[in-house]
């Protein structure tokens, strides 16, 4: 725009030059016109509009100023200004992008992660210098940043934490460690949000082979359970006989025996008239009852 200004006072010199020599009016109203064209281009040189949600930095002759808020900003005519949007921008970590790790096992997996990021804009000569542009700001710090960091937290975990376990902790602990690496360099980190972790084929299969393990170490173990109750129980079962064969013996004298077997062989007789019982223990000589009598 400021060379259009030069461009423009030039020619408006020039027509009221020839103008006056030639005496000719036409000349001179068209070296009016360019001169105002040329006032208005070199107003414009030095006026910079930033759009609402974005931050300019301005560059004059290598030198970088202070950043630019959103409205009407009056610089200088070769002043260049850089402008980055401050809304929020998704680093989607998937795909061709996604993130193979390894856990403390060594157990590979991949990782879809996805960080949102904005640029703050009191530190945008920061963010200026370090990517020089907002498209250089994703590619050369948050992207390699994130990756790293990534591998870091999953290679301190087991593979069983990096897919089930602990992943929101791991989650939790990849967003804090973005973060903190990403703040002071002007990028505020406002989401990290872990969305898929996936094994590789040959952990799949340890995994799965480490489930059928398990599977059949609870079977033997509930089978094992199983037995020994059994086996407490017929204990438990056998000493109660024990015992009560015991207490059966140690009640049993030769008096009650007796007293048994006659009142058995009574009930005998009552069915035949006249029965002959050996009672005792073989000695005596046998009770001979009548059944026909009470």
């Amino acid at each position: 725009m400021f060379v259009l200004f030069v461009l423009l006072v030039i020619a408006a010199a020039v027509l009221f030059f020839v103008g006056r020599s030639q005496d000719r009016t036409g000349l001179r109203l068209g070296a009016l016109g360019a001169l105002l064209a040329g006032l208005f281009a070199g107003t414009a040189s030095c006026v910079h509009i930033v759009s609402a949600y974005e931050v300019g930095v301005p560059v004059t002759f290598g030198k970088v100023g202070s950043p630019m808020t959103p409205g009407l900003n009056i610089t200088s005519p070769f002043t260049n200004v850089t402008t980055f949007s401050t809304r929020p921008v998704d680093l989607n970590l998937s795909d061709k992008d996604v993130v193979e790790v390894r856990s403390s096992q060594g157990g590979v997996m991949y990782v879809e992660l996805t960080v949102k990021w904005a640029v703050t804009p009191a530190k945008a000569v920061e963010l200026y210098r370090l990517a020089g542009s907002e498209d250089a700001i994703q590619q050369r710090l948050v992207f390699p940043d994130s990756r790293e960091i990534i591998r870091n937290v999953f290679a301190r975990h087991t593979s069983e934490e990096g897919y089930t376990s602990a992943r929101e902790q791991i989650n939790t602990e990849i967003g804090d460690l973005i973060k903190e690496r990403l703040a002071p360099r002007g990028i505020d980190v406002t989401t990290v949000n872990l969305r898929n972790v996936k094994p590789s084929d040959r952990l799949q299969d340890q995994i799965d082979r480490k489930i059928q393990q398990q599977q059949a170490t609870e079977r033997a173990t509930e089978a094992a359970r199983t037995a020994k109750a059994e086996s407490e129980r017929r204990r438990i079962e056998a000493e109660g006989i024990a015992r009560a064969n015991k207490i059966l013996n140690n009640s049993l004298s030769d008096k009650v025996l007796m007293n048994q077997c006659i009142d058995a062989f009574k009930d005998a007789a009552a069915k035949h008239p006249v029965y002959a019982v050996p009672c005792g223990g073989g000695t005596g000589n046998p009770l001979i009852v009548d059944g026909t009598k009470n």
